[in-house]
Protein backbone atom coordinates (compact mmCIF):
# COMPACT_ATOMS: atom_id res chain seq x y z
CA UNK A 1 0.00 0.00 0.00
CA UNK A 2 2.51 2.40 0.69
CA UNK A 3 4.25 1.79 -2.66
CA UNK A 4 1.06 2.28 -4.95
CA UNK A 5 0.77 5.27 -5.62
CA UNK A 6 4.21 7.12 -4.98
CA UNK A 7 5.63 6.64 -8.43
CA UNK A 8 1.69 7.03 -10.12
CA UNK A 9 2.07 10.47 -8.61
CA UNK A 10 4.06 11.77 -11.15
CA UNK A 11 1.85 10.32 -13.78
CA UNK A 12 -1.29 12.13 -11.91
CA UNK A 13 -0.07 15.85 -12.14
CA UNK A 14 -1.59 16.44 -15.08
CA UNK A 15 -5.01 15.33 -14.30
CA UNK A 16 -4.55 16.65 -10.43
CA UNK A 17 -3.88 20.04 -12.13
CA UNK A 18 -7.24 19.60 -14.48
CA UNK A 19 -8.84 18.92 -11.89
CA UNK A 20 -8.29 22.11 -8.89
CA UNK A 21 -7.65 24.28 -12.40
CA UNK A 22 -3.86 25.11 -11.75
CA UNK A 23 -0.19 24.86 -13.18
CA UNK A 24 1.03 21.31 -13.65
CA UNK A 25 4.15 22.44 -11.89
CA UNK A 26 2.26 23.76 -8.43
CA UNK A 27 0.45 20.44 -8.57
CA UNK A 28 3.86 18.43 -8.73
CA UNK A 29 4.22 19.57 -4.86
CA UNK A 30 2.40 16.47 -4.27
CA UNK A 31 5.49 14.59 -5.04
CA UNK A 32 7.95 16.39 -2.40
CA UNK A 33 5.14 17.26 -0.01
CA UNK A 34 5.17 13.54 0.66
CA UNK A 35 9.11 12.47 0.41
CA UNK A 36 10.25 15.75 2.66
CA UNK A 37 7.85 14.81 5.62
CA UNK A 38 8.66 11.27 5.09
CA UNK A 39 12.08 11.78 4.86
CA UNK A 40 12.59 13.91 8.38
CA UNK A 41 10.21 11.58 10.45
CA UNK A 42 11.95 8.27 9.11
CA UNK A 43 14.46 9.51 11.31
CA UNK A 44 12.64 8.39 14.31
CA UNK A 45 11.69 4.65 13.51
CA UNK A 46 14.90 3.07 13.60
CA UNK A 47 15.72 4.31 16.78
CA UNK A 48 12.23 3.66 18.13
CA UNK A 49 12.39 -0.08 17.20
CA UNK A 50 14.75 -0.53 20.18
CA UNK A 51 12.36 0.79 22.72
CA UNK A 52 9.21 -0.11 21.15
CA UNK A 53 7.97 -3.65 19.45
CA UNK A 54 7.65 -3.48 15.44
CA UNK A 55 4.33 -4.87 15.69
CA UNK A 56 2.92 -1.44 17.52
CA UNK A 57 4.86 0.68 14.66
CA UNK A 58 3.58 -0.74 12.16
CA UNK A 59 -0.21 -1.34 13.60
CA UNK A 60 -0.25 2.92 14.59
CA UNK A 61 1.27 3.97 11.08
CA UNK A 62 -0.18 1.66 8.86
CA UNK A 63 -3.91 3.04 10.16
CA UNK A 64 -2.85 6.63 9.29
CA UNK A 65 -1.64 5.93 6.32
CA UNK A 66 -4.63 4.94 5.53
CA UNK A 67 -6.68 7.79 6.85
CA UNK A 68 -4.12 10.21 4.84
CA UNK A 69 -5.16 8.11 1.60
CA UNK A 70 -8.95 8.66 2.50
CA UNK A 71 -8.26 12.38 2.51
CA UNK A 72 -6.50 12.76 -0.63
CA UNK A 73 -9.01 10.83 -2.26
CA UNK A 74 -11.78 12.85 -0.97
CA UNK A 75 -9.78 16.55 -1.42
CA UNK A 76 -11.96 19.08 -1.82
CA UNK A 77 -9.27 21.55 -2.73
CA UNK A 78 -5.59 21.16 -3.36
CA UNK A 79 -4.58 22.58 -0.24
CA UNK A 80 -6.02 19.75 1.34
CA UNK A 81 -4.51 17.78 -0.82
CA UNK A 82 -1.22 18.47 0.01
CA UNK A 83 -2.23 18.76 3.65
CA UNK A 84 -2.44 14.71 3.27
CA UNK A 85 0.44 13.95 1.40
CA UNK A 86 2.07 15.23 4.50
CA UNK A 87 0.43 12.91 6.42
CA UNK A 88 1.13 10.09 4.28
CA UNK A 89 4.56 11.10 4.02
CA UNK A 90 4.77 10.96 8.21
CA UNK A 91 2.84 7.77 8.31
CA UNK A 92 4.83 5.99 5.79
CA UNK A 93 8.09 6.59 6.44
CA UNK A 94 8.48 3.75 9.29
CA UNK A 95 7.60 0.76 6.73
CA UNK A 96 11.16 0.71 4.83
CA UNK A 97 13.67 0.83 7.88
CA UNK A 98 11.60 -1.38 10.37
CA UNK A 99 11.01 -4.30 7.27
CA UNK A 100 15.16 -3.59 6.54
CA UNK A 101 15.43 -3.92 10.55
CA UNK A 102 13.65 -7.38 10.80
CA UNK A 103 15.63 -8.52 7.40
CA UNK A 104 18.76 -7.75 9.09
CA UNK A 105 18.13 -9.46 12.47
CA UNK A 106 16.56 -12.45 11.30
CA UNK A 107 18.93 -13.25 8.42
CA UNK A 108 23.01 -14.24 6.89
CA UNK A 109 24.95 -12.21 5.32
CA UNK A 110 25.31 -14.92 2.75
CA UNK A 111 21.16 -14.07 1.87
CA UNK A 112 20.01 -10.92 3.32
CA UNK A 113 20.89 -9.56 -0.70
CA UNK A 114 17.84 -12.46 -2.07
CA UNK A 115 15.67 -10.72 1.12
CA UNK A 116 16.09 -7.38 0.13
CA UNK A 117 15.88 -8.23 -3.47
CA UNK A 118 12.28 -9.85 -2.71
CA UNK A 119 11.27 -7.26 -0.10
CA UNK A 120 11.71 -4.75 -2.69
CA UNK A 121 10.41 -6.56 -5.70
CA UNK A 122 7.08 -6.44 -3.89
CA UNK A 123 7.36 -2.88 -3.74
CA UNK A 124 7.66 -2.60 -7.35
CA UNK A 125 4.67 -4.73 -7.92
CA UNK A 126 2.64 -2.36 -5.65
CA UNK A 127 4.01 0.66 -7.77
CA UNK A 128 3.15 -0.74 -11.12
CA UNK A 129 0.34 -1.74 -10.11
CA UNK A 130 -0.66 1.54 -9.39
CA UNK A 131 0.44 3.23 -12.24
CA UNK A 132 -1.00 0.74 -14.45
CA UNK A 133 -4.56 1.40 -13.02
CA UNK A 134 -3.50 5.69 -12.75
CA UNK A 135 -3.70 5.14 -16.83
CA UNK A 136 -7.39 3.86 -16.36
CA UNK A 137 -8.84 5.21 -13.37
CA UNK A 138 -9.39 8.92 -11.91
CA UNK A 139 -6.52 10.11 -9.96
CA UNK A 140 -9.13 10.19 -6.81
CA UNK A 141 -9.14 5.94 -6.79
CA UNK A 142 -5.66 6.00 -7.42
CA UNK A 143 -6.17 7.59 -3.02
CA UNK A 144 -8.78 5.89 -2.32
CA UNK A 145 -7.94 2.22 -2.91
CA UNK A 146 -4.67 2.42 -0.77
CA UNK A 147 -6.31 3.82 1.80
CA UNK A 148 -9.06 0.98 1.47
CA UNK A 149 -5.75 -1.63 0.92
CA UNK A 150 -4.27 -0.16 4.26
CA UNK A 151 -6.90 -0.72 6.65
CA UNK A 152 -7.09 -4.32 5.61
CA UNK A 153 -3.24 -4.27 6.22
CA UNK A 154 -3.76 -2.77 9.70
CA UNK A 155 -6.39 -4.78 10.72
CA UNK A 156 -4.27 -8.28 9.31
CA UNK A 157 -1.03 -6.93 11.37
CA UNK A 158 -3.05 -6.15 14.45
CA UNK A 159 -4.30 -10.38 14.09
CA UNK A 160 -1.86 -12.28 12.82
CA UNK A 161 1.80 -9.98 12.35
CA UNK A 162 4.10 -12.52 14.83
CA UNK A 163 5.89 -10.98 17.87
CA UNK A 164 9.59 -10.47 16.70
CA UNK A 165 11.67 -11.39 19.97
CA UNK A 166 14.10 -8.73 19.89
CA UNK A 167 15.40 -7.52 23.39
CA UNK A 168 13.55 -3.79 24.29
CA UNK A 169 15.34 -1.11 25.88
CA UNK A 170 13.75 1.34 28.14
CA UNK A 171 14.76 4.45 27.30
CA UNK A 172 14.84 5.59 23.34
CA UNK A 173 18.22 6.87 22.35
CA UNK A 174 19.43 8.36 18.83
CA UNK A 175 23.06 7.79 18.18
CA UNK A 176 23.08 8.94 14.76
CA UNK A 177 25.93 11.20 15.62
CA UNK A 178 28.23 7.74 16.67
CA UNK A 179 26.99 6.33 13.73
CA UNK A 180 28.08 9.27 11.11
CA UNK A 181 31.52 9.73 13.04
CA UNK A 182 32.52 6.41 11.31
CA UNK A 183 33.93 7.44 8.07
CA UNK A 184 32.39 4.80 5.77
CA UNK A 185 29.07 5.22 7.41
CA UNK A 186 29.18 9.23 6.89
CA UNK A 187 30.35 8.85 2.94
CA UNK A 188 27.64 5.65 2.11
CA UNK A 189 25.01 8.28 2.63
CA UNK A 190 26.75 11.28 0.80
CA UNK A 191 26.32 8.43 -1.79
CA UNK A 192 23.05 7.24 -1.13
CA UNK A 193 22.39 11.42 -0.92
CA UNK A 194 23.73 12.19 -4.54
CA UNK A 195 22.23 9.15 -6.08
CA UNK A 196 18.85 9.79 -4.90
CA UNK A 197 19.08 13.36 -5.75
CA UNK A 198 19.98 12.71 -9.57
CA UNK A 199 17.28 9.74 -9.82
CA UNK A 200 14.38 11.91 -8.80
CA UNK A 201 15.42 14.71 -10.39
CA UNK A 202 14.74 12.83 -13.44
CA UNK A 203 11.79 10.76 -12.31
CA UNK A 204 9.33 12.34 -10.82
CA UNK A 205 9.15 14.77 -13.91
CA UNK A 206 9.04 12.42 -16.52
CA UNK A 207 5.22 12.50 -17.19
CA UNK A 208 5.34 16.27 -17.12
CA UNK A 209 7.94 15.95 -19.98
CA UNK A 210 6.19 13.24 -22.47
CA UNK A 211 3.22 15.35 -21.40
CA UNK A 212 4.81 19.03 -23.26
CA UNK A 213 7.46 17.48 -25.21
CA UNK A 214 5.59 14.38 -26.80
CA UNK A 215 2.40 15.62 -25.99
CA UNK A 216 0.95 12.03 -24.82
CA UNK A 217 -2.21 11.23 -23.33
CA UNK A 218 -2.65 10.56 -19.51
CA UNK A 219 -2.54 6.47 -20.38
CA UNK A 220 0.49 6.50 -22.41
CA UNK A 221 2.37 8.51 -19.95
CA UNK A 222 1.33 6.10 -17.34
CA UNK A 223 2.65 3.02 -19.30
CA UNK A 224 5.75 4.57 -19.76
CA UNK A 225 5.92 5.02 -16.13
CA UNK A 226 4.80 1.68 -15.75
CA UNK A 227 7.48 0.55 -17.71
CA UNK A 228 9.78 1.72 -15.50
CA UNK A 229 8.35 -0.33 -12.07
CA UNK A 230 7.84 -3.28 -14.70
CA UNK A 231 12.15 -3.56 -14.63
CA UNK A 232 12.31 -3.09 -10.83
CA UNK A 233 10.16 -6.18 -10.55
CA UNK A 234 13.27 -8.07 -12.12
CA UNK A 235 16.15 -5.67 -11.40
CA UNK A 236 15.25 -4.99 -7.36
CA UNK A 237 15.60 -9.36 -7.23
CA UNK A 238 18.62 -9.90 -9.45
CA UNK A 239 20.05 -7.01 -8.18
CA UNK A 240 20.09 -8.45 -4.70
CA UNK A 241 21.49 -12.05 -5.58
CA UNK A 242 23.41 -11.04 -7.89
CA UNK A 243 25.39 -8.61 -5.10
CA UNK A 244 25.07 -11.68 -2.99
CA UNK A 245 27.31 -13.22 -5.46
CA UNK A 246 29.12 -10.89 -7.18
CA UNK A 247 29.70 -8.01 -4.25
CA UNK A 248 27.69 -4.98 -3.46
CA UNK A 249 30.36 -2.60 -5.22
CA UNK A 250 30.01 -4.19 -8.09
CA UNK A 251 26.02 -4.31 -8.74
CA UNK A 252 26.10 -0.82 -7.00
CA UNK A 253 28.24 0.84 -10.35
CA UNK A 254 26.91 -1.26 -12.70
CA UNK A 255 23.32 0.26 -11.89
CA UNK A 256 24.75 3.67 -11.98
CA UNK A 257 26.03 3.06 -15.13
CA UNK A 258 22.19 1.71 -16.22
CA UNK A 259 21.22 5.03 -15.46
CA UNK A 260 23.61 7.01 -17.08
CA UNK A 261 23.28 4.86 -20.68
CA UNK A 262 19.20 6.08 -20.21
CA UNK A 263 19.58 9.62 -19.41
CA UNK A 264 22.16 10.36 -22.45
CA UNK A 265 19.53 8.34 -24.56
CA UNK A 266 16.93 9.91 -23.33
CA UNK A 267 18.33 13.26 -24.90
CA UNK A 268 18.06 11.92 -28.14
CA UNK A 269 14.48 12.34 -29.78
CA UNK A 270 13.03 9.09 -29.81
CA UNK A 271 10.09 6.99 -31.23
CA UNK A 272 7.59 5.51 -28.75
CA UNK A 273 9.02 2.28 -28.85
CA UNK A 274 12.64 3.41 -27.69
CA UNK A 275 11.33 5.49 -25.00
CA UNK A 276 9.78 2.38 -23.64
CA UNK A 277 13.07 0.80 -24.18
CA UNK A 278 14.79 3.63 -22.43
CA UNK A 279 12.25 3.79 -19.52
CA UNK A 280 13.35 -0.36 -18.81
CA UNK A 281 17.06 0.51 -18.33
CA UNK A 282 16.36 3.55 -16.47
CA UNK A 283 14.50 1.33 -14.19
CA UNK A 284 16.83 -1.61 -14.22
CA UNK A 285 19.70 0.65 -13.45
CA UNK A 286 18.14 2.48 -10.52
CA UNK A 287 17.13 -1.12 -9.14
CA UNK A 288 20.34 -2.82 -9.27
CA UNK A 289 21.86 0.03 -7.45
CA UNK A 290 18.85 0.68 -4.84
CA UNK A 291 18.76 -3.35 -4.20
CA UNK A 292 23.21 -3.08 -3.75
CA UNK A 293 22.96 0.00 -1.60
CA UNK A 294 20.24 -1.25 0.62
CA UNK A 295 22.11 -5.00 1.36
CA UNK A 296 25.02 -2.99 2.23
CA UNK A 297 23.06 -1.21 5.20
CA UNK A 298 21.82 -4.10 6.44
CA UNK A 299 25.59 -5.32 6.87
CA UNK A 300 26.43 -2.62 8.99
CA UNK A 301 27.63 -3.55 12.67
CA UNK A 302 24.24 -4.07 14.73
CA UNK A 303 25.16 -0.94 16.75
CA UNK A 304 24.68 1.38 14.09
CA UNK A 305 21.76 -0.64 12.15
CA UNK A 306 19.18 0.91 13.81
CA UNK A 307 20.27 4.61 12.73
CA UNK A 308 21.24 3.63 9.34
CA UNK A 309 18.12 1.96 8.08
CA UNK A 310 16.11 5.43 9.25
CA UNK A 311 19.25 7.70 7.80
CA UNK A 312 18.22 5.38 4.38
CA UNK A 313 14.77 6.50 4.41
CA UNK A 314 15.46 9.91 5.72
CA UNK A 315 18.07 10.41 3.48
CA UNK A 316 16.85 8.87 -0.28
CA UNK A 317 13.41 11.14 0.76
CA UNK A 318 14.90 14.40 1.36
CA UNK A 319 17.55 14.21 -1.07
CA UNK A 320 14.87 12.81 -3.69
CA UNK A 321 12.31 15.77 -2.23
CA UNK A 322 15.30 18.25 -3.02
CA UNK A 323 15.84 17.03 -6.03
CA UNK A 324 12.55 16.99 -7.86
CA UNK A 325 12.86 20.80 -6.54
CA UNK A 326 15.62 21.47 -8.49
CA UNK A 327 14.52 19.41 -11.05
CA UNK A 328 11.30 20.99 -11.68
CA UNK A 329 13.33 24.76 -11.81
CA UNK A 330 16.05 23.37 -14.15
CA UNK A 331 12.59 21.52 -16.65
CA UNK A 332 11.38 24.79 -16.30
CA UNK A 333 14.15 26.55 -18.32
CA UNK A 334 14.42 23.23 -20.41
CA UNK A 335 13.91 19.44 -20.26
CA UNK A 336 17.77 18.89 -22.03
CA UNK A 337 19.24 21.14 -19.29
CA UNK A 338 17.94 19.26 -16.96
CA UNK A 339 18.84 15.82 -18.15
CA UNK A 340 22.63 17.03 -19.28
CA UNK A 341 23.49 18.55 -16.09
CA UNK A 342 21.72 15.03 -14.37
CA UNK A 343 23.91 13.02 -16.98
CA UNK A 344 27.72 14.52 -15.90
CA UNK A 345 26.72 14.55 -12.51
CA UNK A 346 25.98 10.71 -12.59
CA UNK A 347 29.20 10.41 -14.50
CA UNK A 348 31.14 12.68 -12.04
CA UNK A 349 29.35 10.19 -9.04
CA UNK A 350 30.59 7.13 -10.75
CA UNK A 351 34.07 8.30 -11.10
CA UNK A 352 34.35 9.11 -7.32
CA UNK A 353 31.60 5.69 -6.20
CA UNK A 354 34.72 4.12 -5.28
CA UNK A 355 35.98 6.67 -2.64
CA UNK A 356 32.65 6.82 -1.08
CA UNK A 357 31.29 2.69 -0.78
CA UNK A 358 34.31 0.55 -1.27
CA UNK A 359 35.38 0.64 2.33
CA UNK A 360 31.83 0.55 3.81
CA UNK A 361 31.43 -3.06 1.59
CA UNK A 362 34.63 -4.46 2.56
CA UNK A 363 33.70 -3.67 6.24
CA UNK A 364 29.92 -5.18 5.80
CA UNK A 365 31.44 -8.27 4.79
CA UNK A 366 34.11 -8.61 7.26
Amino acid sequence: MLSFNVAAASALIPSVARTFGTDPFLAGKIIWLYMLPYGVAALLYGPLARSVNCKRILLYCSGAFALANALAAFASNIQLLFAARILAGISGAAIIPISLILIARTSSFEERGRKVGGFFSFTFISSLSGLFLSGLLFWRWIFFLPAVGASLVCYAIYRHFPRIPFRIEKKIRFGYLQALSKKHIWRLFVYIFLISFFYHGVRQWLGVYFSRIYGFEQFIISMLLTTISLSGVFGESLGGVLSDQFGRIKIINIGASLMLFALVLLLLKANLFFLFVIMFIWGIGWTFNHAAVSTSLTDLPRNYLYESTSLNSSVRFLSGGLGAVCGGMLAKISFNLEFTIFAFSLLALLLFSQQLIIKEARNGKH
